[in-house]
């Protein structure tokens, strides 16, 4: 029984040639990639051009002043314009930056994307971080300007009750100067009892000295009063600022309750007492005037006159004491309140922008993302023109591509046989047809007839 033949072998060149028709070159990948995706590009760009525009409508409607109809239209073709302008902005860079191949040509497109992304930062991304953060930064504005108001009152208010440390002291020498003037009754000072001029002196000491102690204890009662209303200003301003309502309204009515704090801050700086101490003190010394001793005898009156100059100097030293108090209070520095200052949502986005990293950062990526696009755009192209586009393979051809290319090919085919026998060849003759014969069919040279071989053998 005959072994059965074993399976041809393929050649090299078969496996070769099936290899490589079953490999796509990256190139061609990358190219079909580009086609693919750009519909989805420039689709992806209109729609953060439009977000972009959204948003500049939103932060740019709080700048604008006049009537309804006024600003709602001046916002809309001023956020149309925007996104119009930031669609084809980055439509041209993809369409003819990842073309540009040569050196300088390159660094001049990196430069137009720096310069259209600077001015698109200025036009549309400071709006749209005022909308994304406007509201949350006047809020902040509004909590440091009541932290403001809040050191302002409290030191206005230790000015105010500075004074009130005071009292103690004058408390102590009417009444001192009061039991003086018991005790010289008595007789303990001059050695003689009665109501004569030292006591009157001591009693005028101690009634001036009361008086001031009352005005200052009034006062305090004064200073404390308005305390307690700068407290309820405050109180009211730190529900503004934690409340849920429009923040345009909130402010307003912030600005109303910080123009009262300001007005219970200048009373309490003018409620104190102490530049009344200071004059009350300076009074005590400077216009004293000792009385004539009132004394029956020589011996008296002189005793009377030595203890009305003992008093003067107590009461000289007394009103220093008071007056050197006085002036420390008084070289305090003056408070000046802080003036509330109203702000947009785009100015206080602009100031307190450091508080707003995280905000900032996604109205600029809503303008610059198309950027990363484009870079990307770049390195493909790149890539393909590094390997090269092979062919176009027939199975990636179109009906119509592929009957253009065997015409091309016919015509090239004709035009070098022409090229090779210089002349056009000779069209065959055509045999006359005879009703009912079948015309002879043309034969090969190399084909022998039947008919003759068999005459042959």
């Amino acid at each position: 029984m005959p072994e059965a033949a074993p399976p041809a072998a393929s050649s090299p060149s078969q496996s070769s040639l099936s290899s490589t028709s079953s490999m796509v070159p990256s190139s061609l990948l990358l190219s079909r990639g580009v086609v693919r995706l750009e519909v989805m590009l420039k689709l992806t760009t209109a729609i953060l051009a439009v977000a972009a525009g959204v948003y500049t409508y939103l932060g740019v409607r709080d700048l604008l002043n006049g009537s309804a109809t006024t600003v709602f239209f001046a916002a809309l073709i001023y956020s149309v314009a925007v996104s119009v302008g930031i669609y084809a902005f980055w439509v041209f860079l993809m369409q003819f930056m990842p073309h540009v191949v040569d050196r300088a040509g390159r660094w001049l497109m990196f430069g137009c994307m720096l310069l259209g992304s600077l001015m698109i930062v200025a036009m549309s991304s400071w709006l749209n971080a005022s909308a994304l953060a406007g509201a949350a930064a006047i809020r902040q504005h509004l909590a440091i300007t009541v932290q403001d108001y809040t050191r302002d009152l409290d030191a206005a208010n230790t000015n105010a009750i500075a004074a009130q440390g005071l009292l103690p002291d004058i408390q102590i020498a009417a009444s001192r100067f009061a039991k003086l003037a018991e005790a010289e009754r008595a007789g303990s000072l001059t050695g003689t009892a009665g109501s004569g001029t030292v006591v009157q002196l001591l009693t005028q000491m101690s009634s001036q000295l009361d008086s001031l102690g009352k005005e200052v204890e009034a006062s305090g009662k004064r200073v404390t009063s308005l305390f307690e209303e700068g407290g309820k200003h405050l109180a009211k301003m730190r529900e503004l600022v934690s409340d849920r309502g429009p923040i345009s309204a909130r402010s307003d009515g912030f600005a109303t309750e910080s123009l009262a704090l300001m007005g219970v801050i200048a009373n309490l700086q003018q409620t104190s007492v102490a530049p009344a101490v200071k004059r009350a003190a300076t009074s005590l010394s400077s216009s004293f005037i000792a009385p004539a001793a009132s004394g029956r005898n020589v011996d008296l009156a002189d005793r009377q006159t030595s203890v009305v100059g003992k008093v003067e100097g107590a009461v000289a030293a007394q009103a220093a004491s008071l007056a050197a108090a006085a002036d420390a209070i008084l070289d305090r520095p003056k408070i000046e309140p802080a003036r509330f200052q109203a702000m947009s949502p785009a100015e206080a986005v602009l100031r307190y922008a450091g508080d707003f990293i995280p905000s900032w950062a996604g109205a600029i990526s809503i303008d610059l993302m198309p950027a990363v696009l484009v870079l990307i755009l770049c390195v493909v192209h790149a890539a393909i023109r590094r390997e090269g586009l092979p062919a176009a393979h027939a199975s990636s051809m179109t009906a119509a591509e592929l009957m253009a290319a065997l015409q091309m090919a016919r015509e090239v085919e004709q035009a070098s046989r022409n090229a090779g026998d210089g002349a056009a060849p000779l069209a065959p003759e055509r045999q006359p047809q005879v009703p009912g014969v079948e015309p002879a069919a043309a034969v090969d040279e190399n084909v022998t007839a039947l008919a003759s071989a068999r005459q042959a053998k």
